[in-house]
């Protein structure tokens, strides 16, 4: 490539670039004009998410609580949630877990999936409102049958323990399964522990390996002295000694003590 065509490519790079921040800008400025001047809830909405990250504007967290707040109280739910999580970490207004609670609570009543699985922890954790599992887990309940992977979770450890709801392994192992499809790591291996105990379904050492290999390579380390453990006693897997030492080290390597006592660390 010569000289002259790099420069060509170098300052059409440049005109695209500046046609590009023209347009952002532009489009900035006319959702800026739709939210303060229209009142609009989706302007307002994402002149919030603008401040919350930065584009086209510096970021600002207590500019953005002002809009998310103008389009929460239209009933905005994403600028609900939004609000709801901001009050929970205290980032660009004070730390208020009931606040928090009220402004999940608006998202969640409109299916805010993300919402719902939120306020479900802060009923499960007593977070701004009193330690409920039976609320918690109807709010779960909500999250999971959307497809909400850490609801679906928390719904089947909350059956596998008997919280809020009588206790169910068969139930708990179906959520588990749901969380695990979609790459729940400690949904992978709580299900893995449920086919190696036999607890909730029959017991099948294969579906234990599988599970637990699952979790291991996500870096559960549990997962990966289990599936160590496997390995070494061909344990449904092939007998491999060199694999059991592999997955050993991993978990080694994160602290658990069992597999560092069996490599002599």
């Amino acid at each position: 490539m010569n000289n002259w065509y790099k420069r060509i490519l170098i300052l059409l790079c440049i005109v695209l670039f500046g046609a590009l921040h023209a347009v952002a800008e532009d489009s900035f400025l006319r959702i800026q004009q739709a939210a303060e001047q229209d009142g609009d809830i989706d302007a307002q909405y994402m002149l919030g998410y603008y401040f919350t990250t930065g584009i086209e504007v510096d970021k600002d967290l207590e500019k953005a609580n002002y809009w998310y707040a103008k389009a929460a109280e239209k009933g905005h739910a994403g600028a609900q949630f939004n609000l709801g999580l901001n009050y929970a970490k205290g980032e660009g207004i004070q730390q208020d877990f009931s606040q928090a609670v009220y402004w999940y609570t608006k998202a969640a009543e409109q299916g805010y999936a993300e919402a719902q699985f939120n306020l479900g922890l802060c009923y499960t954790r007593g977070k701004g409102v009193a330690r409920n599992y039976k609320e918690a887990n109807k709010w779960f309940a909500k999250a999971a049958e959307q497809g909400h992977a850490d609801a679906q979770f928390y719904l089947g450890m909350h059956y596998d323990k008997g919280r809020g709801v009588e206790r169910n392994l068969q139930t708990a192992v179906s959520w588990y399964k749901k969380a695990a499809s979609q790459g729940h790591a400690v949904g992978q291996y709580n299900l893995a522990v449920s086919y190696d105990l036999g607890r909730g379904v029959d017991q099948d050492f294969h579906q234990a390996a599988r599970w637990y290999g699952k979790a291991a390579l996500q870096g559960h380390v549990e997962a990966q002295f289990n599936l160590g453990l496997y390995y070494a006693k061909g344990k449904g897997v092939k007998q491999n000694y060199l694999k059991a030492m592999q997955w050993y080290t991993k978990a080694a390597e994160q602290g658990h003590t069992e597999a560092q006592s069996i490599l002599g660390l």
